[in-house]
């Protein structure tokens, strides 16, 4: 037997080797500390905006390493953290409203490598720095809110058939409506029950009063839970997005929580607070039927309509409960000011559904007054258990009379000031929370941190490495020079497939390689073993090495699958941590599959093939 590889096998190896050699070369470059500046509302970073920055900075002292623009950014480098923290204070003092701005860290790599598609890999937040945010999603709210859409539904179908009905009120997971007598009530059920299909609808008689219970039912309740926890995804992901925020992730994790990662950020102040805020608009029509102060008075509320206090002055106003737009159907928001007035003021685009309702509204309301609720909810403190306490702070911010049908696009007014208009702006552009959110977990890393991180991985990924090197010479001599030649190809090629997929390499994630690194040359040990016990029954040392191989294959491959499937679950049912070694343990055994049994073959038959070999230095 002359073991030797095909053209064709060997051609295969170099060309991964290459591949896996070319991709890795970015992640040798280093990355710079860096602040990225970038538009808000359509801004252009143009010349101007540079030379302010890069005058600012040389004013205060801090040296700039350089400055570039980029994908329509502008990226300033540092040759510190240190620098780098020193300049967001000045930098922010610069950009107005109209620009914002995210630590990152900016790579090194050559414009011709970049070209050829060379990007390092991603780092993640244990190794860059930045903010760590776990998120709860208020389900009960969620559910709340879409009992207060049905009742409202419910009295406008009622309505429209003309079929009276005394109370509609929303009970647990369920709306109770109220009815007269029988024969009513069986009428409403019937057009109930072909209206809302997908809720249950039953005759209830209960302390002689004739009801029609209306539930949810479970495959509706998760129905609404997802939609409120892919809504808030949808929302937080896009006001992380208007914060500027370089490489943020945004994920689920478990049936109502979410996870978001914010790299660069050192600020959980600023970030708490564009979460976690749940201000929204709705429109109503003011009920001019009733008088206000006399409702507080008394107590006594008119039927679809709820009592509110203006915020300019504190007097009581009644509304319709019928809500003509809501912050859902808002498009756009941007702030200004009210050239009549010079007041702050939010334009505001509506979609085509709500623009299509507002000008319907407006069209039959001409001369009646329309009123702007400010809603918001706040944690005014946390109970015995530390779970936060909170309140929902309603007010009327604006109360002004239709003067002509509008639709699309319109401005809201009322407001205190300039900076509460550029929130409400940019929380209404990003898109309304669909349940209140909580903040249950928090964490900052320092940059300095995640460089000690990055560092400590390292040596222990280089410490691990020799000392398995060191042990296969020691043990296997030609051989195990073989199996440190495929260890260490196997290192280049997880860091290139963990760049050529963009993948975060994170602190687990350096675990995962220096577990790969020990469990890579099992498979040489296990052939290895196989060609010595070969030898010992008398093979000559070609055929020791074929049946080393061979039968070795078998075994290697139960052994590596099983510790796949362990991977693949532990990503699957995993949080970012768990996730991150779980793509370089399985991506390692991948590799390691392919090093240690094709390339050490290589190795193996580039110098024993072909030969009469009598004795193998193993």
């Amino acid at each position: 037997m002359l073991n030797k590889y095909p053209l064709w096998k060997n051609l295969l190896v170099v060309a991964v080797l290459v591949l896996g050699l070319f991709y890795a070369l970015p992640n040798l470059f280093g990355q710079d500390p860096a602040i990225a500046i970038s538009g808000v509302r359509g801004a252009q970073v143009d010349e101007t905006l540079q030379k302010q920055v890069e005058a600012a900075l040389q004013k205060a002292g801090v040296a700039v390493k350089s400055m570039e623009k980029k994908e329509g950014r502008l990226l300033v480098r540092f040759g510190s953290t240190t620098d780098q923290q020193k300049s967001q204070h000045v930098i922010a003092k610069v950009l107005g409203e109209d620009y914002s701005y995210a630590l990152t860290m900016a790579a090194n790599v050559p414009a011709w490598l970049t070209a050829m598609g060379g990007e390092p890999m991603n780092l993640g937040l244990d190794l860059r720095g930045g903010i760590h945010v776990l998120i709860d999603v208020d389900m009960d709210a969620a559910l709340r809110d879409k009992l207060e859409a049905y009742t409202g539904d419910i009295r406008t179908t009622l309505r429209k058939h003309k079929i009276r009905y005394l109370t509609v009120k929303a009970e647990k997971l369920g709306v109770n409506v109220k009815f007269k007598d029988a024969a009513t009530r069986d009428k409403a059920q019937e057009v109930l029950a072909e209206e809302f299909r997908n809720l249950g609808v039953e005759a209830v008689d209960a302390d002689g009063a004739f009801y029609v219970r209306m539930t949810m039912p479970p495959a509706e309740v998760r129905a609404t839970k997802k939609f409120a926890l892919q809504q808030n995804i949808t929302t937080i992901r896009n006001r992380v997005n208007a914060l500027g925020v370089a490489e943020p992730l945004v994920q689920q994790q478990g049936e109502r929580r979410i996870v978001v990662e914010l790299p660069g950020v050192q600020d959980p102040t600023q970030v708490k607070n564009i979460l976690g805020a749940t201000a929204t608009l709705e429109y109503r029509l003011v009920d001019t039927e009733h008088d206000a102060f006399e409702a507080k008075e008394t107590g006594k509320i008119p039927p679809g309509s709820r009592l509110y206090k203006v915020r300019e002055d504190g007097r009581p106003i009644l509304l319709k409960k019928r809500v003509i737009v809501t912050g859902n159907q808002i498009t756009d928001a941007a702030s200004g000011f009210d050239q009549r007035t010079g007041s702050p003021m939010v334009t505001v685009s509506l979609d085509s559904k709500g623009a299509r309702r507002m000008r319907n509204v407006t069209t039959e309301n001409v001369g009646k007054p329309m009123a702007v609720v400010f809603k918001e909810t706040r944690v005014v403190g946390r109970d015995a258990q530390g779970k936060p306490i909170k309140r929902q702070v309603e007010e009327v911010i604006s109360v002004a009379n239709i003067l002509e049908p509008f639709g699309r696009r319109f401005q809201t007014t009322g407001l205190d000031s300039p900076q509460e208009a550029h929130e409400l702006a940019l929380l209404l552009r990003a898109g309304a929370l669909a349940a209140p959110i909580d903040i249950v977990e928090e964490r900052t890393i320092g940059p300095s941190l995640g460089a000690d991180n990055i560092r400590q991985g390292f040596i222990s990924v280089v410490i691990g490495l020799l000392a398995v090197m060191a042990f296969m010479v020691a043990y296997y001599r030609v051989f195990g020079l073989f199996a440190n030649a495929a260890l260490v190809a196997n290192l280049v090629l997880i860091v290139a497939i963990l760049s050529l997929l963009q993948a975060t390499l994170t602190l687990p994630g350096i675990a995962g390689i220096v577990l790969t690194v020990g469990m890579a040359v099992d498979a040489n040990v296990l052939i290895y073993e196989r060609i010595r016990e070969e030898l010992r029954v008398g093979s000559t040392p070609q055929a020791a090495i074929h049946a080393g191989y061979e039968k070795a294959f078998s075994t290697i491959m139960d052994a590596n699958i099983t510790t796949l499937i362990a991977a693949v679950v532990l990503f699957s049912i995993g949080s970012g941590p768990v996730k991150g070694f779980a793509v370089t343990l399985a991506i390692g055994i991948v590799t390691s599959m392919f090093t240690a049994i094709v390339g050490t073959r290589a190795l193996v038959n580039l110098v024993y093939g072909g030969k009469r070999v009598k004795k193998l230095a193993i």
